[in-house]
C-alpha cells in the first residue's frame, strides 16, 4: 500500500490539468480493484457548475451536470451535512430518500454506478467537495478494498481535493498582500495541525521546501508565527477575500 500510496502522490504532484488528476486517481484505483471513482467539488456561487472530475461514463456526468443534480443527490446531501465517510448503494442500510432521489439513484444504476464509498471534503471557507470510489455490484475485491483501506482512502481523497484545489484555482489576495496557491495550501494544513514535515509528505514535497512556504507567507503577511497567519488565512477565506 506504501508504493501505491507513494505512486499516486507523485502522480498529484505532476498533475497540471482535470485529465491529469482523473488518470491519477483512475490508475491508483485500478491498482486496489476499484473501478471508477468521481470527484465532485460544490460550487461556491450561486449558478455556477460543480466541478467534477470523474471516470464515470462521459455521457452521465454530462448528464448529471446540465441537470444540476448535484443539487438533487442524495450521496452529495449527505456529503453536505457530514464529514465522516460512508457506504451506500446494494446491500448497505440508507436514510429516507425522496421519490425524486430514488429516479436519480435508478439512473445512475443504468449507467453501472450502483454501490459506492464516499468520502465528504469540507474545507474551512466552507467549501465542500465529495470523493466517491463506485462499482456496478457487490465484489469481494471491493468490499475488502473498502474495508481494510478505509483511512488511507479518506486521505487519498483530501490530498487530491489539495491539489485540485491548489492547481485549478486561482490566488488569495488578503489587504492587498497577495499569497500563492501553494502558501495557501500549506498554510491550510497549518490550520489543521500539521507541521512543515507532515505538510511536506500530503503534498509530496520536502520539508524544506513545506517550511519555506510557510515562512514565505508568514512574512508576506507581517506575523511573527505560522499559526498566526493559519488564522488570518482562515478568516480572510470565512470573509469571502477572494
Amino acid at each position: 500500500m506504501h508504493r501505491i500510496f507513494q505512486n499516486f502522490m507523485d502522480l498529484l504532484l505532476s498533475a497540471e490539468h482535470a485529465n491529469a488528476f482523473a488518470e491519477a486517481m483512475a490508475i491508483t484505483a485500478s491498482e486496489l480493484d476499484l473501478s471508477c471513482f468521481a470527484y465532485l467539488a460544490m460550487p461556491q456561487r450561486a449558478g455556477k457548475e460543480p466541478l467534477v472530475i470523474s471516470t464515470y461514463p462521459n455521457n452521465w456526468i454530462s448528464y448529471y451536470v446540465r441537470s444540476h443534480y448535484e443539487r438533487l443527490d442524495p450521496i452529495i446531501a449527505r456529503s453536505l451535512e457530514s464529514t465522516e465517510p460512508f457506504q451506500w448503494g446494494l446491500g448497505v442500510p440508507s436514510r429516507p430518500i425522496s421519490p425524486a432521489q430514488r429516479r436519480l439513484l435508478d439512473e445512475a444504476s443504468g449507467f453501472g454506478i450502483r454501490l459506492g464509498f464516499t468520502v465528504p471534503i469540507h474545507d474551512d471557507d466552507g467549501s465542500v467537495a465529495a470523493l466517491t470510489f463506485a462499482a456496478d455490484q457487490r465484489r469481494p475485491q471491493f468490499e475488502k478494498c473498502i474495508d481494510l483501506n478505509a483511512s488511507v482512502l479518506q486521505l487519498m481523497a483530501r490530498c487530491f481535493h489539495s491539489h485540485v484545489r491548489r492547481k485549478l484555482v486561482h490566488e488569495l489576495t488578503m489587504d492587498g498582500i497577495r499569497l500563492s496557491p501553494r502558501e495557501i495550501e500549506c498554510l491550510d494544513w497549518a490550520a489543521k495541525g500539521k507541521s512543515a514535515w507532515e505538510t511536506g509528505r500530503i503534498l509530496g514535497i520536502s520539508h524544506n521546501t513545506a517550511a519555506h512556504y510557510l515562512r514565505s507567507a508568514r512574512d508576506k503577511l507581517g506575523v511573527r508565527k505560522v499559526v498566526q497567519a493559519a488564522v488570518r488565512l482562515s478568516a480572510a477565506k470565512r470573509d469571502g477575500q477572494d
